[in-house]
């Protein structure tokens, strides 16, 4: 077995799945219109939120039918604004093929504790069998599993004549993949995952049916203050105009706007997709001609573009069982950052053990091809070093 140190590393050695890599050529000097000290109320600053909005219906393709909003807490504030002033009149479940979307079932079975409500939840590498799900139900789901590397492979299972809403976490797949908007009612996502944008701030997308619910539903229970959509049966449509429900940081707001500049300038949302389907297809084909690891989703039809999960299937090293596939693993990753060549690559804590490549649209393929030599290599190293001393 040869560990000979491969030629050259990534220019851009970022691999996490968020906050994922910045875009290429980018700088904190590039943020030039970021204007410290000033409110976000500020003229200027209100106009940059409402033009984070207008720009964001423009590459992600949004009907003008959909509201969208800023929203304090990433992802996961978006997802819960949205189950907390929106669940209720119907019956609700939530199915979960990773760590997030379970929490989402958690959420709903712990904390608001429907009556008619039900959650079901995958091994991780698979996905709830989508034909089985009574679309009348509001249901909740993510897109893609980032923790599991799993994804929908089609909203054509979403009937057009549903009565519930589908309320669709989309973090791993906004700016990676065409989503169907008449399909999904509620869809949010975090600036740090396809654009590598920074934490903290979450994006909630509106569709009409959803609005409509706003306006004729007012839930049971109190809705705190950083998820409240509406008030009195009326939709609070300043928040949907740039005006957040908390004090955003201008500073991340000039960042996401720079990210989706780069975005525009590219060729929009065909070219950000391009770019994340030719690097999925750099760790597919890297999989396929490499005996010592494979897909945590073994089924290419529900595989994640973005979010690359994967496991080391060597015999001796599965002869060890989780433990030893999770040190060995752990060693490999450890490498790998010492000697600069891939940052952030360990599997999510909770999902077996294995690694995680990001490849959004951010992210080089170029990259991605240098770090599969520096896999290979890795591999080697710690299979030589933990088996030599095993011995």
């Amino acid at each position: 077995m040869t560990n000979a140190t491969p030629a050259g590393k990534p220019a851009r050695p970022f691999f996490s799945c968020g906050p994922a890599s910045k875009r290429p050529g980018w700088s904190l000097e590039a943020l030039g219109g970021y204007n410290p000290g000033r409110s976000h109320r500020a003229s200027g600053n209100r106009a940059k939120l409402r033009r984070a909005i207008d720009l964001t219906r423009e590459i992600l393709e949004i009907p003008a039918t959909h509201r969208i909003a800023i929203v304090p807490g990433g992802d996961t504030g978006a997802v819960e604004a949205a189950m907390w002033s929106l669940l209720g009149p119907r019956p609700v479940e939530a199915i979960a093929w990773e760590a997030f979307s379970e929490h989402w079932a958690i959420d709903l079975m712990e904390q608001l504790r429907l009556p008619q409500a039900s959650a079901r939840v995958a091994d991780y590498g698979e996905i709830v069998d989508l034909a089985t799900v009574d679309f009348d139900n509001d249901v909740i789901f993510a897109w893609n599993g980032t923790t599991s590397g799993v994804c929908v492979p089609s909203a054509d299972v979403i009937p057009a004549d549903r009565k519930g809403l589908t309320i669709c976490d989309a973090t791993s797949a906004a700016f990676a993949t065409k989503l169907d908007w008449d399909k999904l009612d509620v869809v949010t996502y975090s600036w740090q995952k396809v654009l590598g944008g920074e934490a903290s701030h979450g994006m909630l997308v509106l569709g009409p049916r959803a609005a409509e619910r706003l306006e004729t539903h007012i839930p049971s229970w109190p809705v705190p203050k950083l998820y409240r959509l509406a008030e009195k049966g009326r939709i609070l449509e300043a928040v949907f105009e740039g005006e957040t429900i908390n004090t955003p940081s201008m500073l991340c707001v000039e960042d996401y706007l720079d990210a989706l500049d780069w975005a525009k300038s590219i060729g929009g949302l065909s070219a950000l997709c391009a770019r994340v389907e030719a690097n999925a297809r750099v760790l597919a084909d890297w999989v396929e001609r490499t005996p010592w690891v494979a897909f945590l989703a073994a089924d290419p039809a529900i595989r994640s573009t973005t979010s690359a999960c994967l496991k080391v299937v060597d015999p001796e090293v599965a002869r060890g069982g989780r433990v030893a596939e999770a040190a060995f693993a752990a060693e490999m990753v450890s490498l790998l950052e010492e000697e600069g060549a891939g940052f952030d690559v360990s599997s999510y804590r909770d999902a077996p053990p294995g690694l995680r490549i990001w490849c959004g649209a951010t992210v080089d393929a170029a990259d991605l091809e240098c770090l599969t030599r520096w896999l290979d290599h890795a591999y080697a190293r710690v299979k030589d070093e933990m088996f030599a001393e095993a011995a």
